[in-house]
């Protein structure tokens, strides 16, 4: 294939792809959400890298640095959730949402 029919390809995929994305919002998967929007989301990311990022047709050096990114975003967001989720969270005093005697929210 060449290259114009290629990323044609690849842009109707994201538009597919975006497509569910909006779909997947308006329903309701309960728990299945979050990793079905995940999953489209690294597809989606995929697409770019491999195709308009051409990392398919470059040498290993462009490779091996996209995969070193990808590594240090998931020692990122490991360190996130590991003090995100050690924390030991504690409810607000009084009642939620915070209102003062006018009935006023406070802002």
């Amino acid at each position: 294939m060449n290259e114009k029919k290629i990323c044609l390809a690849t842009y109707l995929a994201l538009m597919i792809l975006l497509a569910a994305t909006f779909l997947l919002a308006h329903a309701n998967l309960g728990k299945l959400n979050v990793p079905v929007s995940m999953a489209i989301a690294c597809l989606k990311a995929l697409l770019v890298a491999i195709f308009f990022m051409r990392l398919r047709m470059s040498d290993g050096v462009h490779r091996i640095f996209a995969l070193a990114g990808v590594f240090w975003l998931g020692i990122l967001l490991t360190l996130s959730l590991s003090d995100a989720l050690s924390r030991n969270w504690l409810p607000l005093p009084g009642h939620w949402p915070l209102t003062t005697r006018s009935g006023r929210f406070f802002q």
